[in-house]
């Protein structure tokens, strides 16, 4: 989707060893590629108990086997660094995933760890079983689940016990981990491997959310996530993909237990020539290509096994094509149109190369790049006029969906609409437009836990692994 220049990520040669900086991504130069993991499933996972700082849980043996698989799953990134938190479930983790990532020994990066990468410290209930939580802390737990922000507890220090609140202190320890360890890795792709809950505390604050945000991601055992940061903490980062399970052979996270609400699955439409060639298509009508169809192809061999209740496109011709070939294995149901949801009018711009652009567009397209948000595209549209339509598209499917179960609808429109709608999800307005990355049949899920008006979560973004094209999104990144 970048108007900027890119390696080709979609060509099979580039799985081999590469170096972060020769790439630009979504519109920003590449500083530090971040691969961030949870440790696997643990005893205390599998025992149901709050974990924390405790370390007397240990990996089960399916959590060593997940470990393993994500060192396959980086075979031919080359990592540059690698940190873990010192808890031994992520510490074994990291040790695993760095021996079955490595081709040869001399290729392995030495393990450092981190006291700032361990998980959110539970004082009063580790050790204990969630089950235990809810009898003894009613109150405190009906907190924890629905506000986790403000829940107080106390933690020991010189002067006592004294209070302290666990998801405003963890993001307190996030912003300094990034803060301390950023700036040594320039133009380089470094591993971490640390829990959920400080994963989440991470990527929120990269992107600059706060405590309030704290359940926005899903995080399961060993998924993995993808961060590019241009540059220091505080500079723009773009999410690559989060909470990555098709290595496990777990193509979509699971929902979680007693879920009321809808799972909506949203997908970009396929490659088209104008995407390749990196030139603009807004909403000229432009097909997908034959590579295009054979990732539809291989989206809906991704979604077969899914139960999906409704499906609604953009009517442009190449997310339509994209739907129909991913409802080829879902005959039942009909495909919806919704006008809303077409791509963003780049009006002059449109079927120009970036070069053709610069030539008599220099400042805007300059501007497109860094405050895309201030950009009235000439004869065409402005992010707030996409957001307005978009966002109106996206809560009416999600008003609509049934109420006495929870149900899965798909939904396939372009990069702009769904970055739009992403944005909008983690209450985030245009001046984000860069921070998601969403591929050529990339599939993003989102849940409603508590039903449609609940907060929403993202499950996992921009899922390409169907793609044949490991961890990284290798899709063109053509223009929109």
């Amino acid at each position: 989707m970048s108007s900027g220049k890119t390696g080709n990520l979609s060509h099979p040669s580039a799985q081999a060893v590469y170096r972060v900086h020769t790439y630009i991504v979504e519109g920003i130069a590449l500083a530090t590629r971040v691969i961030l993991v949870r440790h696997g499933i643990s005893t205390y996972n599998v025992l149901g108990k709050v974990q924390g700082h405790c370390d007397e849980s240990t990996l089960t043996d399916e959590g060593r086997e997940g470990a393993r698989r994500v060192g396959l799953a980086l075979q031919g990134i080359r990592l540059n660094a690698a940190y873990s938190s010192p808890l031994k479930r992520a510490r074994e983790t990291a040790e695993m995933i760095l021996s079955a990532s490595a081709q040869s020994p001399d290729q392995l990066p030495r393990l450092q760890f981190r006291d700032d990468l361990k998980e959110i410290n539970l004082t009063d209930w580790e050790g204990m079983s969630f089950d235990e939580v809810k009898r003894q802390f009613p109150e405190k737990y009906k907190v924890w689940r629905d506000r986790p922000h403000e829940l107080q507890m106390q933690r020991s220090t010189p002067d006592g016990l004294l209070p302290f609140y666990p998801v405003p202190a963890l993001y307190e320890q996030a912003r300094q981990f990034w803060q301390a360890v950023l700036s040594a890795h320039s133009e380089e792709t470094i591993l971490l491997v640390a829990h959920s809950g400080i994963n989440r505390a991470l990527i929120c604050t990269a992107v600059g959310l706060e405590a309030t945000d704290y359940p926005a991601f899903g995080q399961m055992n060993c998924a993995i996530n993808v961060l590019n940061f241009s540059g220091d903490f505080g500079q723009p980062v773009q999410l690559e993909s989060v909470n990555l399970t098709a290595h496990l052979d777990i193509p979509l996270p699971t929902q979680r237990e007693g879920q009321t609400g809808p799972r909506l699955l949203l997908v970009r439409h396929g490659e088209t020539d104008w995407n390749r060639e990196k030139r603009f298509q807004g909403q000229i009508d432009v097909p997908l290509n034959e590579r295009g169809r054979h990732q539809s192809e291989k989206a809906a061999a991704f979604l077969q096994d899914v139960l999906i209740d409704r499906a609604v496109t953009s009517p442009m011709l190449r997310p339509k094509e994209t739907a129909e070939i991913i409802l080829k294995s879902h005959p039942k149901i009909s495909l919806e149109m919704d006008d809303r949801l077409c791509e963003i009018s780049h009006g002059l711009w449109e079927g120009k190369l970036e070069e053709e652009i610069q030539d008599v567009y220099a400042d805007e397209l300059a501007a497109w790049k860094d405050a895309p948000e201030t950009v009235q595209m000439p004869a065409g549209e402005n992010l707030q006029q996409v957001w307005e339509r978009a966002i109106a598209a996206w809560e009416s499917i999600v008003a609509t969906a049934p109420t006495d179960r929870p149900t899965t609808t798909l939904v396939v429109a372009h990069d702009a609409t769904n970055k739009a709608i992403l944005c909008h999800l983690i209450n985030r307005g245009a001046r984000h437009f860069w921070t998601f990355k969403q591929g050529n049949c990339a599939v993003t899920v989102i849940d409603y836990p508590k039903g449609c008006g609940s907060t929403p979560i993202i499950q996992a973004l921009n899922i390409t692994t169907h793609l044949d094209s490991g961890v990284l999104d290798r899709t063109a990144a053509g223009a929109l």
